[in-house]
């Protein structure tokens, strides 16, 4: 992980064991996702891989709901620009 998301990752966290909250995983999630979707660039025939990715991203859209629906709207709009997912 580079230095700039390991102080994203860090400014995220509650407390300092905090792996488990639900801003840390999607940041944990939005990272896989895009090692995974370079993977699938690279290899399109793998399937398998193709589906997992598209798991992560249902899983990720999921957790973005439930910030967006327990947090206000500009609350939500500068973790979402936080992390780097919308502009």
């Amino acid at each position: 992980m580079s230095k700039n998301a390991q102080e994203v990752k860090d400014s995220l966290k509650k407390h300092a064991n905090d792996t488990g909250s639900v801003e840390v995983q999607i940041f944990d999630l939005t990272n896989r996702i895009s090692k995974l979707a370079q993977h699938v660039e690279a290899n399109p025939k793998d399937f398998s891989t193709k589906l997992g990715l598209l798991k992560l991203v249902s899983k990720r859209r999921k957790f973005l709901k439930y910030i967006e629906k327990h947090n206000t709207l500009e609350a939500y709009k500068t973790f979402v620009g936080k992390i780097g997912l919308r502009k």
